[in-house]
């Protein structure tokens, strides 16, 4: 019997201990549940050589290769405009800021969760990158989603009352007037188009300094797109599909 009492004692201590440790690491600073997901692998691709090996652009933004393109758009079911965007996007965020890394399939992955690449609701991305209707996310006016009221006279969502997600990477009009950048070189940042789109969804993924090959980097950088566990997981997950069926890793 004492030896029972005693092994009831010591397992109370263990839990005791063990249940403080956990409290405590919690606590600490930069600790973190994010810190769970793991950066996706990062998809590579085959870019465009021009004359003597040198590399061509499309405007602004380089672009990948026609052969990858089509066999790539062809294994992941990405359609070849809207990967074309996001391999240049990428490209080009990881010139201006080398610590960043961000991976072509990130981008993709947002692009499907956010739009499905600029097809919601039956829609397409033409020849320039531009969609063919207005994608415009549902009224931001705190039922069932967070409320902000408007914040650009309804000039991108046709809302004079509430701000919605506009574009192919759905951005609030708030959030688009600090990152919305020109991805084609036409001299306008436009949300609904998917060259812009997808640099200012890079540019403001890679902000904060931070690396994207790294889990919290990573985890972060998507938290800040939409704060949802669910949402990192499902774009975790589509990222690491489309690094595989790729299949080129860099």
């Amino acid at each position: 019997m004492l030896r029972v009492k005693r092994f009831v004692v010591f397992s109370l201590f263990v839990v005791c201990i063990s249940t403080a440790v956990s409290f405590w690491l919690i606590r600490q600073p930069g600790a973190d549940a994010r810190v769970a997901f793991s950066a996706p692998p990062r998809a590579g691709a085959t870019f465009a050589l021009g004359p003597a090996g040198i590399d061509t652009a499309v405007n602004v933004t380089r672009s990948p290769d026609a052969q990858w393109l089509l066999e790539a758009s062809t294994q992941t079911g990405i359609p070849a405009r809207a990967l074309r965007a996001y391999v240049g996007a990428a490209a080009t965020a990881n010139d201006a800021t080398p610590m960043c890394r961000i991976g072509w399939n990130t981008l993709a992955a947002v692009g499907f969760v956010e739009s499905a690449h600029g097809t919601y609701g039956g829609g397409r991305l033409d020849s320039n990158g531009h969609a063919s209707g207005p994608i415009v996310g549902p009224s931001l006016n705190g039922d069932g989603f967070a409320a902000i009221a408007d914040t650009d006279g309804g000039a991108l969502d046709d809302d004079a009352r509430w701000d919605h997600a506009v574009g192919p990477m759905q951005f609030i009009p708030s959030t688009w007037r600090l990152a919305g950048r020109d991805g084609n070189g036409d001299g306008t940042a436009d949300p609904s188009n998917i060259d812009d789109a997808a640099l200012s969804a890079a540019t403001y993924l890679c902000a904060h300094g931070r690396d994207l090959t790294t889990p919290q980097g990573w985890a972060d950088a998507i938290h800040s797109y939409n704060q949802s566990d669910a949402y990192i997981r499902q774009v975790r997950a589509q990222a690491t599909a489309y690094a595989a069926e790729t299949g080129i890793p860099e």
